[in-house]
């Protein structure tokens, strides 16, 4: 028997502390690094990292809906990064780690919309996230996956992603594998 699984992708800044994080929880099937939301074909890391294309850089997870509600994921997600940053979070700046959810279907899209309407007052600055249909989702080059898992000790990941990892650990640890 298969698991019926769903699928979002989401873009919190840079890719690989949004997949860290995101594998972490229960229901997870899998995670992709890569770019959408923009225009350009088939774009690559140095492309996007112009900040031309259009794209963010964004994780595809595939996760049982049966073991990890949307809700929990969002919030999770949100807890992770700065949703009211403007292409932004941290040091990293442009258009390329910018917030943003892209659904795949009119269901999905409601209960992101519903959410962000929800947690919208917990913020001091209004919730920038952008919110749009998945049109493609281009993975990334093979280099970009299971950074953090594969390079620890790599400044970046000691330094931006192991706090984001840790404070998640720490808020969400019922919720984690």
């Amino acid at each position: 028997m298969s698991i019926k699984t769903e699928e979002i992708v989401l873009g919190g800044g840079c890719f690989w502390c949004t997949e860290a994080v995101i594998k972490m929880l229960k229901g997870v099937v899998a995670v992709t690094p890569g770019y959408a939301g923009g225009t350009m074909k088939n774009p690559t890391y140095k492309q996007v990292c112009t900040g031309e294309t259009g794209h963010a850089e964004v994780i595809k997870a595939e996760f049982d809906p049966s073991k990890l509600g949307l809700e929990k994921f969002l919030e999770v997600f949100f807890a992770a990064h700065d949703p009211t940053s403007v292409n932004q979070q941290g040091a990293d700046t442009g258009s390329q780690y910018r917030s943003i959810i892209l659904y795949t279907d009119d269901k999905q899209k409601k209960k992101v919309e519903d959410y962000i309407k929800k947690i919208a007052g917990n913020f001091k600055k209004p919730i920038a996230t952008e919110v749009k249909k998945l049109d493609v989702f281009y993975p990334s080059e093979d280099y970009h996956r299971d950074y953090y898992k594969n390079k620890p000790l790599q400044p970046y990941c000691l330094l931006v992603i192991r706090p984001k990892v840790a404070k998640i650990k720490k808020e969400f640890n019922e919720s984690l594998k």
